[in-house]
């Protein structure tokens, strides 16, 4: 492993941190920002760094203190605020205990922070108090686990990484770990570092840079060692490449989140639904292609730190029929059946021995391994997937490397289940509660126009995962790259020709590439013209039918085709108008395409209701931007509306609002709510429009 510490980089953290927070925390920012930025150290919020310093008091007292990585806080990005300082002296008192719950342990934690409003202290706390040196590292690299996970792992640590290194026996995070680290160090305190059976490294120093070199020196031992001793590569039966692994996944992605959904038991909602993502890549299909591809997988997390993420074990697969979606359907259902009963027997079989009552998280598996596909990672979000799909991509390695060389051995069933329901590992996921369309995902089409624009944002408000589509060009990409910053990966531009069902298909499938289905279509995309009916160009008109009508038309065949695959319900929202219920002159092409487009929609909602299938519409008048995105109807429509008038824009734009009975001003983000009410199914409703316009009532449904 490169040693990437550099003392100009050091001396940048120190101009720019220290003046506040002091030197040492700066430095301790630093290192912890070389460690989180290797992947084969941590991984999303995993491991804990410390320094032990002083802190001045409101009496002017300067304490002993340690300042340790908050619970949940990424490595990867920390700032110095993320290490919690807390009274030195006083944790170090508890050492005298015998016992110390793990309740009462957060307590002494929470109440002896210098700052009550700082995020909770690191359960391995006390393990970087009762350790004397003044910086320490402690990390979940893959090379060391890859060395503790084997049959007489104890000596295979030994071997690898010599005299000058603690072994210490699998211990539970928390305070017996603490007094037993401490001790083992005391033994033998002139140790490089110490390792902690099937969890992870420590290593110390009493300065930064001295801790890290030597996490660097004792992982690259690990992994020069694997190296050497991997003499048994896996054979390989089958060779399926990437791009064969991938058409098969845009056939079994549906079917697989469709069946991992669970079932509840709220009418609106029937399925708690999963954001899958793929994880293909030629190292993984080796491994599942292999002769003990099965037998590799299907063995324990390699830490303990893994298990909120991605449970016990993954789901294994055989021999899936890709070329018959009927048996692959079945194949996948019943693989997931018996997952959720051994999960269910799993939890039965340890929940009796515990004190008080447990809560059963779900049965669903969180990584399923295919043969011929590779592996696919679930999670209620974008981010939590690629957190397991991360996960699991450096577990597989680290097993492949194990097997080149011996057996591998995890945790116990026992210290597996303790682990997963260990409520302060726990508590590092359930800080925030889910927003309503938070694992739902959703395709707009004429995204980049001024309504578009106003639904995706208020998608993405909620949670959802948005594929923004449009015609291919600078107006969606700079739509997009606008959203990114704030939305990150939940939020795709997909180019898409609602006229081609060619380019139809081709978007939904970089939507299922993507996050693995879709629940929610928005049929936004239309065109206007205005003409009288006298003067009116067929061509024009032909253009107008082949946009707002056959577009229409392709984006419902194919959601219908995606929703039955998928088998969990799903809505589609029709952008309709009041032109539908209230024509108007000169604008017959367009009044008469959105009529056929509003029909189609309400024939939509009676053919695919059997399936939990919505299907309803909302009918805006006169919006005209959206920020600094204009709409592209009224660009069409209003210099003839302005000249007919005598007015200019504002004065169009006035003229409207007076209109309505309201004399509101319509927004795109008032259409974007009234999407997001059948969006969020508030009521049981399919077939109907929304006005909002403000109160027309010539454009009244009826």
């Amino acid at each position: 492993m490169e040693n990437r510490w550099s003392q100009d980089k050091a001396s940048e953290f120190i101009a720019k941190y220290g003046g506040k927070w002091g030197e040492d925390l700066a430095l301790r920012t630093y290192a912890s920002r070389l460690i989180g930025a290797e992947k084969e150290l941590v991984l999303h919020g995993g491991g804990n760094t410390s320094v032990k310093g002083t802190f001045t008091n409101i009496l002017g007292e300067r304490i002993p203190a340690i300042f340790v990585k908050a619970s949940g806080h990424d490595l990867a990005n920390i700032e110095p605020e993320g290490h919690s300082g807390l009274d030195l002296y006083y944790l170090q008192q508890l050492r005298t205990l015998s016992e110390l719950s793990d309740e009462t342990m957060v307590n002494e934690l929470l109440t002896h922070r210098f700052n009550a409003q700082v995020a909770t202290p690191s359960i391995e706390t006390l393990m970087h108090a009762f350790i004397p040196p003044k910086y320490i590292d402690h990390t979940h690299a893959d090379a060391i686990l890859a060395l503790t996970n084997q049959i007489d792992g104890e000596k295979t640590v030994r071997d690898a990484l010599g005299s000058d290194v603690i072994v210490l026996e699998y211990f539970k995070p928390g305070f017996a770990l603490a007094k037993a680290a401490a001790e083992a160090f005391e033994s033998s305190p002139m140790s490089k570092g110490m390792v902690l059976m099937k969890h992870g490294l420590l290593t110390w120093g009493e300065t930064a840079r001295e801790s890290h070199e030597k996490t660097i020196e004792l992982v690259t031992r690990a992994e020069q060692y694997l190296a050497k001793k991997g003499t048994s590569p896996l054979k390989v039966r089958i060779t399926t490449s990437p791009a064969t692994a991938k058409k098969r996944y845009l056939k079994v992605a549906p079917i697989l989140r469709g069946l991992l959904a669970i079932p509840t038991r709220n009418a609106d909602w029937p399925y708690q639904r999963f954001i899958i993502r793929s994880l293909i890549t030629k190292e993984v299909l080796n491994l599942v292609d292999s002769d003990r591809g099965k037998e590799i997988a299907l063995t324990p997390a390699l830490t303990a730190d893994h298990l909120i993420r991605t449970k016990a074990l993954p789901l294994w697969i055989d021999a899936p029929q890709y070329d018959d979606d009927n048996k692959v359907r079945e194949q996948i259902s019943t693989a997931i059946t018996e997952y959720a009963k051994k999960y269910d027997a799993y939890f039965e079989r340890h929940s009796q021995k515990m004190k008080t009552g447990l809560d059963r998280f779900d049965s669903m598996p969180r990584a399923i391994l295919m043969p011929g596909l590779g592996a696919i990672c679930a999670g209620k979000d974008v981010v939590e997937a690629g957190i397991v799909r991360d996960i699991t991509a450096q577990t597989l390695a680290a097993k492949t490397k194990i097997a080149a060389m011996g057996r591998y051995e995890g945790l116990s069933e026992e210290h597996l289940f303790n682990m997963e329901y260990f409520s302060l590992q726990r508590a590092k996921l359930d800080r925030e509660d889910e927003l309503p369309l938070q694992r739902e995902v959703a395709l707009i089409t004429g995204a980049a126009g001024a309504i578009g624009t106003g639904i995706c944002q208020e998608l993405l408000e909620k949670g959802c995962h948005v594929a923004a589509t449009d015609l291919s060009g600078d107006n969606l990409n700079s739509f997009v790259n606008e959203l990114k910053p704030r939305y990150g990966e939940r939020v795709i531009g997909v180019p898409l020709d609602v006229t081609d069902p060619k380019s139809v298909a081709q978007g939904f499938d970089l939507v299922i590439h993507t996050w693995g289905g879709i629940d929610l279509v928005v049929v936004n995309a239309g065109i206007a013209d205005v003409s009288s009916l006298a003067d009116m160009d067929p061509n024009a008109f032909r253009k107008l039918e082949h946009v707002n009508v056959e577009g229409t038309l392709h984006i419902l065949s194919e959601v219908s085709r995606h929703f039955k695959v998928q088998g969990t319900g799903g809505d589609i929202i029709l952008i309709s108008t009041k032109n539908v219920f209230a024509p108007g002159a000169k604008f017959g092409a367009y009044s008469a395409t959105k009529v056929a487009a509003h029909q189609l929609a309400r024939i939509a909602s009676l053919e695919l209701a059997e399936m939990d299938v919505r299907v309803n519409m909302v009918s805006p008048d006169a919006v005209f931007a959206h920020g600094k995105r204009k709409s592209g109807l009224w660009a069409e429509v209003g210099p003839d509306r302005m000249r007919a008038r005598g007015l200019d824009e504002k004065g169009l734009e006035e003229y409207y609002q007076k209109r309505n009975l309201l004399k509101a001003k319509i927004t795109a983000t008032h259409v974007a709510k009234a999407v997001l009410y059948f969006a969020t199914r508030q009521t049981p409703t399919t077939g109907a429009t929304i006005p909002v316009d403000g109160g027309l009532p010539d454009a009244t449904p009826r």
